[in-house]
This record gives C-alpha cells, structure tokens and sequence, in this order.
C-alpha cells in the first residue's frame, strides 16, 4: 500500500463535495486527508485527496472521479514536482514548569504559540504531514488536549497548472 495525493478542479456549486465523498465510501474506500477550497476562478473549487493504495485502486477512482459531470481536471500529484503542506493546531497542557521545553520545542519546528492560559496553550505549525507527525510526537508526552488538523493540500511546482492539463496522466 502506498499513499497517493490526487488534486482535482470541480465546479463550484453545493453538493459536488458530497457526490466525491459518497463515490469513495461506495467503493469501501477510505480517504486519509481531505482539503477543498475556493480557486482563483469563481467557477471552481479545487480539492485535493490522500488516500492509501495501490496503483491498481489508484487508477480506478481516477476513472470514477472523472465520469461525475462537475470534476474538471484531475491530477495526481508526485512527491518530487509538487508542494504539499497542511495546518495543524494543538491545544497542549502547559503548566508553567514545563512551558520553556514547549517553547523550545516550538523553535525547533517552527511552531507559533497563537494561543496561553494559565494551563495550556494553543499550537499552530504548518508543514508537509510528516513534520507534523513528528511534531505531535514531541509534543505529545505533554498532553495534548485537543488537536486539529487541515488535511493535505498540493499544488504543482513550476509553471505547470491544473487548468492547464489534458488529463490526469500529464502529472504523473
């Protein structure tokens, strides 16, 4: 099993969202990360979808995704010619004995405290997913109270869009 990351162009209207979502939960399918937002065009959102597979299970929801109407462009994004990043904000306990190791901690990872009270703090660090991870591994034995995170999002490197391609294939 390996993990793929595929970002797609729909149209920006209600209820895509749900269709994509239900195609995947039909096919016993689990998504890992799930990231959709405006473009810079009204007419499109763009989501972007971790999921574990094989390249057999890879091309088959490629298919699928691309028979629904409102899907535009599908890509799959590599690891080697795309950016991917994601947010994350921990609520962290934080008694004042500890709080300089937390602080530490935070530089290290590039962390930002957007968050103090008198017993914990808020955390907030974006990255790729694996700085993340080992980021809540640190932190982790301080007590996490809460945790959010974003889900991936990708985008291309270079001068190549989305938009701009024919099919799926183009990116790979």
């Amino acid at each position: 099993m390996k993990k793929f990351t595929i970002t797609a162009l729909l149209a920006n209207k209600s209820g895509v969202l749900t269709r994509i979502s239900g195609l995947f939960a039909r096919r016993g399918f689990n998504i890992d990360s799930i990231s959709a937002c405006a473009t810079e065009d009204d007419e499109y959102s763009r989501i972007t979808l971790v999921l574990d597979g094989d390249e057999h299970i890879l091309d088959q929801l490629i298919k699928q995704l691309d028979k629904l109407i409102d899907v535009k462009k599908i890509a799959c994004a590599s690891e080697k010619d795309s950016v991917f990043r994601e947010l994350c904000l921990v609520k962290v306990k934080a008694e004042a004995e500890k709080r300089a190791q937390l602080i530490e901690i935070k530089e290290i990872y590039k962390a930002k405290i957007v968050d103090l009270s008198p017993d914990s703090m808020i955390l907030e660090i974006t990255g790729e997913p694996n700085k993340l991870d080992g980021f809540i591994n640190v932190i982790e034995p301080y007590g996490i109270l809460e945790m959010a995170r974003t889900g991936v999002t990708a985008l291309s490197r270079g001068d190549k869009c989305i938009k701009d391609l024919v099919d799926y294939n183009d990116l790979i």
